[in-house]
């Protein structure tokens, strides 16, 4: 006679890689969902370990523990490649400590929707299709060809690597003619070569770049280390693929390019015409200097974050125009924060279609679609509504004067590391404001911008046109 089966299903035996195998079917669950739910959970994930590291007492230079607070902000500065500090960064932190803000720079950099797609390779062993979709807009600016996912996050990683390894190579010998010793030299030019690069701001030394200010061999590396990180990797892949032949770039290509050299030439026009006489600033430099200062703190709000001098010391209308910058930021799927100059360049394109009662919103003979239009509103929203939350939440906080509250505030959201050093004199909850300022800065606009372009849905019928009044 047959043993009748029990009605319950038996519990599965779990072997040795139960834990492997939860793990991808979770990660491969959320990548097919929400890949920008699994881009959020890995960048949380990771700030959280290297938050965890940089509190071990191995990781600062005199052997105690970090506290929370500040270990915190530091992991959420170097992950989100903003560049804002509470502590110095060559003082406070050990050689340990110092490489894992490195490698955090280096992990950020790579990207938010990067990672959530090379943990979703690495775990899983595929992608689905709105992964791959989402994968291939971050990389190569949607191509349409998803079986090249993978080759493209491959070649992300080595051109990131290939492009710091190169700023080292450039830096490392004028640290040794300065009288470093090889090694320290050595490990200053990766530091300097990785944090240009992706934008992060940091420095390993403990005046900053300020000894430096009228060294072109050091500020040229990092300055071009600076623009083609905020350039975006969607535009790195064309350049690469198609270099300087402007009739085969994309049309985000060219927007990024056009609008980040239009900010450089007008942020380097207004900080000369209202720095020029300041002696707190360039004021007493030659004019050689005065233009390479000037050019340099044009890149910088874009989300560099280095300073050759003081931001208490620049004049208010010059630090309303750091704000502007810091808020603009730079390319999309880049190692730059803000809103995006594509964002911004579709805006304007808007207002000046409707100034001229234009139907469609055309740029170098390509119509803008609508969907396009309502995801840069958003994103600018999104952004405005961030740093009008940050401001009133600090103002109390702090208790300082709104000028200074609202720069560290765009800085944090910006990711662009600029400072008139509030950070470090704000109390554990201050700090705490900052970082979740600079997770949702770089975390917030890019998933909006990515869920909102893979959202659509079909509507069956549409209701009346109607038009309130506007203005």
């Amino acid at each position: 006679m047959a043993k009748s089966q029990p009605a319950w299903p038996q519990p599965r035996t779990r072997g040795p890689f139960w834990l492997i195998s939860a793990a991808r079917d979770f990660v491969d669950g959320v990548a097919k969902s929400s890949p920008a739910r699994l881009a959020l959970i890995v960048f949380a994930m990771v700030i959280l370990l290297f938050a965890g590291l940089l509190s071990l007492p191995i990781s600062s230079a005199t052997g105690v523990v970090t506290p929370l607070h500040n270990a915190l902000f530091t992991a959420v500065s170097a992950v989100t490649v903003t560049g804002l500090t509470v502590v110095s960064t060559a003082l406070h932190w050990s050689f340990f400590g110092q490489l894992v803000i490195l490698i955090g720079m280096q992990v950020g950099g790579l990207g938010i929707l990067t990672m959530a797609s090379l943990m979703a390779l690495a775990v899983s062993r595929r992608l689905g299709v709105r992964g791959r979709l989402i994968a291939d807009q971050s990389m190569s600016g949607g191509t349409g060809r998803l079986g090249e996912v993978g080759t493209l996050l491959r070649i992300v990683v080595t051109t990131s690597l290939v492009i710091e390894a190169i700023l080292a190579l450039v830096l490392a010998p004028r640290f040794m003619i300065l009288g470093e010793p090889i090694p320290l030299a050595i490990w200053h030019a990766v530091f300097y070569g990785v944090s240009s690069f992706n934008n992060a701001g940091f420095t390993p030394h403990s005046d900053g770049l300020i000894p430096y200010e009228t060294d072109l061999w050091i500020l040229i590396p990092i300055m071009v280390g600076v623009f083609v990180g905020s350039l975006g990797f969607p535009v790195l892949m064309v350049l690469l693929r198609n270099g300087p032949s402007y009739k085969k770039w994309n049309l985000h290509t060219k927007l990024t390019i056009e609008v980040s050299l239009v900010l450089l030439l007008a942020g380097a026009i207004g900080w000369a015409a209202l720095e020029w006489n300041n002696d707190a600033t360039i004021g007493d430099l030659s004019l050689g200097d005065k233009v390479i200062h000037s050019v340099f703190a044009s890149i910088m709000p874009r989300s560099g974050g280095f300073s050759l001098v003081d931001m208490n010391a620049i004049e208010p209308a010059t630090r309303l125009m750091t704000d502007a910058l810091m808020f603009a930021g730079g390319g999309s799927a880049s190692t730059a924060g803000g809103i995006k100059v594509t964002t911004l360049a579709i805006m304007f394109l808007a207002i000046a279609a409707e100034a001229r009662g234009d139907r469609d919103v055309k740029i170098h003979r390509r119509k803008i679609p609508e969907g396009t239009m309502r995801v840069a509103i958003s994103v600018i929203m999104l952004g405005a509504t961030l740093v009008l939350a940050g401001c009133g939440l600090l103002l109390p906080i702090s208790g300082q004067s709104l000028d200074r509250v609202m720069f560290e505030v765009l800085s944090a959201f910006g990711t662009c590391g600029l400072s008139v050093g509030l950070s470090a004199e704000l109390p554990p909850e201050g700090k705490y404001v900052l970082s979740a300022l600079m997770f949702a800065g770089r975390v917030g606009t890019i998933t909006l911008a990515s869920a909102l372009a893979l959202r659509q849905r079909r509507q069956l019928f549409h209701y009346p046109d109607e038009r309130p009044i506007i203005g």
